[in-house]
């Protein structure tokens, strides 16, 4: 992530403080040896900071893992369902657009105006894989079962006409108690989300 304008000048802020206890304890040198000595080692520590921090073009300044900063809007199609189950659409889709609200810092907007169009495919959706039994709190042994997830999706820049993201067979599970399926289900798609926010950061 760059540096936003205001990290920048908070890095030179501190650089500037520095300078200016660098100064004071060199005219107080004859009588001020240890500053001297500790505003020479502070100068010396901010200003290799910076030095580094510039000439690298990477700053840590701010958190936030959004989009680039031009990226603003988005637009989700409705993936192609393949399977069986209409509400993996429905769920994956409201998730997907949540996460990559709230996470990454997207408007809504038409597919012609958006800055990013998500689309893709739910190609696999398959419960009710068993994965042998456990015990509740009095004992009572109850099957477990597990879900798999499998997508393609791609993720658009419509300003460059160049995909931040492509990537066919993402997959991901859920394991569920017996007859809780919904709950697999929703653990399935909350990690294919950070699988597709995961491998969308990694591109810049």
């Amino acid at each position: 992530m760059m540096q936003s304008g205001a990290a920048r000048s908070l890095l030179w802020a501190r650089v500037h403080s520095a300078q200016a206890r660098f100064a004071q304890a060199r005219a107080a040198r004859p009588g001020g040896a240890h500053a001297w000595s500790r505003a020479t080692r502070r100068v010396a520590s901010v200003l290799a900071v910076a030095s580094m921090t510039a000439s690298s073009g990477c700053y840590t300044f701010g958190g936030g893992g959004g989009f680039p900063p031009k990226l603003k809007t988005m637009a989700i199609v409705p993936f192609d369902n393949q399977t069986d189950a209409p509400e993996i659409q429905r769920e994956l889709m409201e998730a997907l657009r949540k996460a990559f609200r709230d996470r990454l810092n997207l408007r809504d907007a038409t597919e012609d105006k958006a800055d990013v169009v998500i689309t893709g495919i739910v190609g696999k959706y398959e419960p009710g894989i068993s994965t042998g039994v456990s015990a509740d709190i009095r004992g009572s042994q109850m099957s477990r079962r597990s879900l798999q997830l499998v997508i393609d999706i791609e993720i658009m820049n419509q300003q460059t006409g160049k995909a931040l993201l492509t990537s066919k067979g993402m997959t991901s599970e859920g394991q569920y108690a017996e007859g809780q399926e919904a709950d697999g289900r929703k653990l399935a798609i909350e990690t294919m989300i950070d699988k597709i926010i995961q491998q969308t950061q990694s591109q810049w």
